[in-house]
């Protein structure tokens, strides 16, 4: 399991898109499981992956947690 936090400019609504088109099904293929307008999570490959943005000054505050997707999750946050 990994569980990180990172920092983006990003606003949290544009931080679920950009997870939604990373690991949803066009992305890495993993399956929507819940989604709001500040997180979103998926499952597939004996995994899972969670991605819960808010608002934190001029962008967003984010926290990413995984279990069997760790080398995805911190491509995901290098590029968020």
């Amino acid at each position: 399991m990994l569980k990180l936090n990172v920092r983006t400019k990003r606003n949290p609504e544009e931080v679920v898109r950009k997870a939604l088109g990373f690991f949803g099904p066009a992305g890495r293929g993993l399956k929507v499981t819940q989604q709001s307008d500040t997180c979103v999570s998926f499952e597939g490959g004996a995994g899972y992956v969670a991605v819960a943005a808010c608002t934190d000054g001029e962008g967003a505050s984010v926290d990413l947690e995984t279990r069997e997707w760790e080398r995805e999750v911190r491509e995901f946050a290098r590029k968020v």
